[in-house]
């Protein structure tokens, strides 16, 4: 299987950005089981989120997330980068605090 890339900007530091990747990252544990393990600034992420094979790597920079995940296949490629990108733009918002990004992941 081949493999999809992503890139989701983002205006805030890099340390907000991780915390609030790491809520992404805390809900999906808690709702699919999904694990993830950080190294530095970037992480690698294995599970099924919604019916879907999840595994990837990203890493954060001070302007974007960036990584790349296994391919899901052409029927399903739109709905998971669109899933993704969806995700990691609700969490990097800066007009939302961290504690309603919390509430907003529920």
């Amino acid at each position: 299987m081949g493999m999809m890339k992503f890139e989701v900007p983002h205006t805030l530091s890099k340390d907000d950005a991780r915390k609030r990747v790491e809520q992404l990252l805390k809900y999906w544990t808690d709702k699919y089981g999904v694990k993830a393990d950080w190294s530095g600034d970037g992480a690698k992420v294995i599970g099924k989120v919604m019916g879907i094979n999840l595994d990837a790597s990203f890493t954060i920079t001070d302007g974007a997330i960036q990584g790349e995940g296994t391919d899901p296949g052409m029927l399903l490629r739109g709905q998971a980068k669109s899933y993704l990108q969806k995700k990691f733009s609700t969490v990097l918002d800066p007009s939302k605090s961290a504690d309603e990004v919390d509430k907003g992941l529920a």
